[in-house]
């Protein structure tokens, strides 16, 4: 077999979504003549963390952790939080306003972590790398961002012992949602852009997750890009048997809502159908299962809807496919912001391999949309387009009732785990035969 050094950030314990890719390519990579080596951090920062993932690790694969030095225990005692106490990912906010730490620290975040707060782990990594591959041979290298600090040690190693190397992109560099909001100064907007380019110039293969990802890197001059979305595992599904088991029309949101994917006339639609249907107010149950930003419960409280609402704060993995298969509607809510059509949430897929239908609110032209259209998977519902969301919720209500909400779930194969390894490992042979200097 052929080996490829893995470098991830996110590896069981650590759950969420940013460990599932790696993991299932890590699960498939031996079956098409791969060995998958992983190198990964011993003591990370992690959102959430899920120790039934650790049985999904393939048996008998070799797994290389060393420790990261992070500045989360400096910046958790300048904000007031425990010590352990996780920190919410993204811009997630859970607290009516940030105090004057929160925002300093996001303003250092952006500006002296660049690219990120795991940019500590870059030296101590090459350092040790060069020292394990100078001892163990490997054919190839496979970095997953972010964080984007990942692709920086690829780059060190990528360099040095002239490997063919494939950066992965599970989200956007400079274009992702909350950039912005990292208040840059023009320097440090400078810096990341340059960092990024580098990544994108010296990497063999770039890999992202959607079209739209591509056509963006693509404008900052890569031409080495190829797409291989994230998708579902059907073994990790308990059943074949998508006969809904309670009287409740769930609508059942899983993973992160923040700010942005929380959109108010969703949530005011409901409150309009529960007002005039009196069986649609007594069958409704809305899951949100993950965190959820503060500004979700305010909604929800205001307009009196706590008693259709139930937040779940996460359960692991191995339960979301239970729920998703007893879910009347798995509810998909896109980022309200510039980087809208691109955003490709891992969820999606899951959703798809669940069968349930889908009601998507995201921008009718993304990627999203495309996904969930051409499997005839369910609804898209532009930001807010009140009217058609109402009108689809009233048909989906109707449907429940009569006990018809199957989906069609067209061409959905493309998306199996085992099928977009394959697809990795045709890549991973591609660059090996064809070294770049």
């Amino acid at each position: 077999m052929k080996k490829v050094l893995i470098i991830t950030y996110y590896w069981p314990p650590a759950g969420g979504p940013g460990v599932q890719r790696v993991l299932k390519f890590a699960k498939f990579l031996q079956q098409f003549g791969w060995e998958p080596i992983i190198y990964t951090v011993e003591n990370g920062e992690y959102p959430i963390e899920d120790e039934s993932l650790l049985h999904e690790i393939p048996k008998g694969i070799t797994v290389i952790k060393k420790e990261i030095w992070e500045p989360f225990t400096a910046y958790k005692k300048i904000v007031g939080i425990k010590s352990k106490d996780k920190i919410n990912p993204g811009f997630l906010n859970t607290k009516k306003k940030k105090s004057f730490a929160e925002k300093l620290s996001i303003w250092v975040r952006g500006n002296i972590f660049i690219p990120d707060a795991r940019k500590f782990w870059i030296k101590p990594s090459v350092k040790f790398l060069n020292k394990y591959l100078e001892e163990n041979k490997v054919d190839a290298i496979f970095s997953s961002g972010p964080p984007h600090s990942l692709h920086l040690i690829a780059s060190e190693i990528q360099h040095k012992f002239k490997l063919p190397w494939i950066a992965d992109f599970r989200d956007p560099w400079t274009n992702i949602d909350y950039y912005k909001e990292l208040n840059l100064s023009s320097w440090a907007d400078k810096k990341h852009h340059e960092l990024e380019k580098k990544v994108l110039k010296q990497a063999n293969k770039v890999l992202v997750v959607g079209n739209t990802m591509k056509e963006e890197f693509e404008e900052m001059g890569a031409d080495n890009i190829e797409v291989i979305t994230n998708g579902f595992d059907p073994s990790d599904f308990p059943t074949n048997d998508t006969s809904i088991k309670h009287q409740e029309f769930r609508i059942v949101h899983l993973g992160m809502m923040n700010k942005a994917r929380n959109h108010r006339f969703f949530w005011e639609t409901l409150q309009e159908l529960c007002n005039e249907n009196e069986a649609f107010k007594k069958a409704l149950n809305v899951q949100l299962v993950g965190k959820c930003d503060l500004s979700v419960e305010e909604i929800v409280n205001e307009l009196s809807l706590q008693k259709q609402v139930t937040f779940v704060p996460y359960v692991n993995h191995n339960e979301v496919f239970g729920i998703e298969q007893q879910a009347s509607l798995l509810y998909l809510s896109i980022n309200n912001s510039p980087n809208a059509k691109g955003v490709i949430t891992g969820k999606i897929f899951e959703y798809l391999g669940a069968k349930r239908p889908i009601l998507c609110i995201g921008p009718k032209d993304g990627d999203a949309a495309h996904i969930v259209n051409g499997a005839k998977a369910g609804y898209v519902i532009d930001f807010d387009d009140k009217k058609a969301l109402k009108e689809t919720l009233i048909k989906t209500f109707k449907y429940f009732q009569n006990g018809n909400l199957e989906v069609a779930g067209e061409g959905i194969e493309q998306y199996s785990r085992e099928g977009l390894t394959k697809t990795l490992t045709n890549l991973l042979t591609e660059i090996t035969s064809t070294k770049k200097s």
